[in-house]
């Protein structure tokens, strides 16, 4: 029978100040907070599987969670996780959805924007509440952004549904 040393006092402070640290940090107020269970279609999964990857570097031509991604590699991979192929391309995402109106948007449907002079050059996927997730370009990581905001509503061009 192995018999385990007591940690000596000193150690205590600084084990309960790294234990206190770690419990204290609140996710981000923005990620959606569903349990799996409850989420319906592919959309939704694929809406949540996006959510969870928020902080997931941004690398072009990127398409796991490992490499990192872009725009269209984290659409074609939380969907594929969700059980839909979809296209790896943007331009190809977009011809493989349905036009909806914004009006109508719902976790799950894809936002396209006009980026750099460039029509439907970028994708994101609605999660809810107005907001989307994206890979938006080198330095960046994947993020959630309101659509509302000043910069992505003058940019948004399509939503579509796959």
């Amino acid at each position: 029978m192995a018999i385990i040393a007591p940690m000596p006092v000193r150690f205590l402070p600084v084990l309960l100040l790294a234990l206190a640290g770690c419990a204290s940090v609140p996710p981000p107020a923005e990620v959606p907070v569903l349990k799996e269970g409850s989420v319906q279609g592919a959309g939704e999964r694929a809406a949540w599987r996006a959510a969870s990857l928020v902080g997931t570097p941004y690398r072009f031509g990127g398409a796991s969670p490992i490499e990192g991604f872009d725009c269209s590699g984290l659409v074609h991979f939380t969907y594929r996780e969700a059980g839909v192929v979809l296209p790896r391309d943007t331009a190809a995402q977009r011809l493989a959805a349905r036009p909806i109106r914004a009006a109508d948007l719902a976790p799950g449907d894809l936002v396209f924007f006009d980026l750099d002079g460039k029509k439907n050059s970028h994708v994101g996927i609605y999660t809810g509440r107005g907001q989307f997730v994206h890979a938006p370009s080198t330095g960046k990581d994947v993020r959630l952004d309101r659509l509302d905001a000043p910069f992505w509503r003058k940019q948004l061009s399509e939503t579509r549904r796959p």
